[in-house]
């Protein structure tokens, strides 16, 4: 199963039945891959999605994620700096290295300096191509 890192911009555009990108909140829920997530992570989503909605939704969203059989947590232990442009979407890249994720979900041009990082390697795939990708 896929293990999956998503910026919070793309949780974001997931998470309301409307939304053309609805399929990747949907997958999470059914199993179709893994939500890797770190506490950092989970605090900007909730953040970011009370300030866009209100802090009620924040809240059941991410109690939704606390509670899935398909998010796991982790610690990154590394911070790998590897995103200068905007040092805190590191956290992300240091949880998709901790989790051995098989790539991030963002819409964020700064994530395009990991294509030219040898290592580690880890790969970006834009929000319509994963919402592409769950749909088959």
């Amino acid at each position: 199963m896929k293990r999956v890192v998503l910026d919070t911009n793309c949780l974001l555009a997931s998470i309301s039945s409307r939304s053309d990108f609805f399929v990747v909140w949907r997958g999470l829920h059914e199993g179709k891959y893994i939500l890797c997530v770190s506490n950092d992570i989970l605090a900007e989503y909730e953040e970011v999605i009370a300030s866009k909605a209100t802090p009620i939704v924040a809240k059941h969203v991410v109690d939704a994620l606390v509670d899935s059989d398909y998010v796991e947590f982790f610690d990154p232990q590394f911070k790998l700096g590897l995103i200068t442009q905007d040092p805190d979407d590191n956290k992300f890249v240091d949880c998709a290295f901790a989790a051995n994720a098989t790539f991030i979900v963002s819409q964020d041009h700064h994530f395009d300096v990991l294509k030219t990082i040898e290592f580690p390697k880890i790969a970006v795939m834009r929000l319509q191509s994963f919402a592409s990708m769950l749909k088959k």
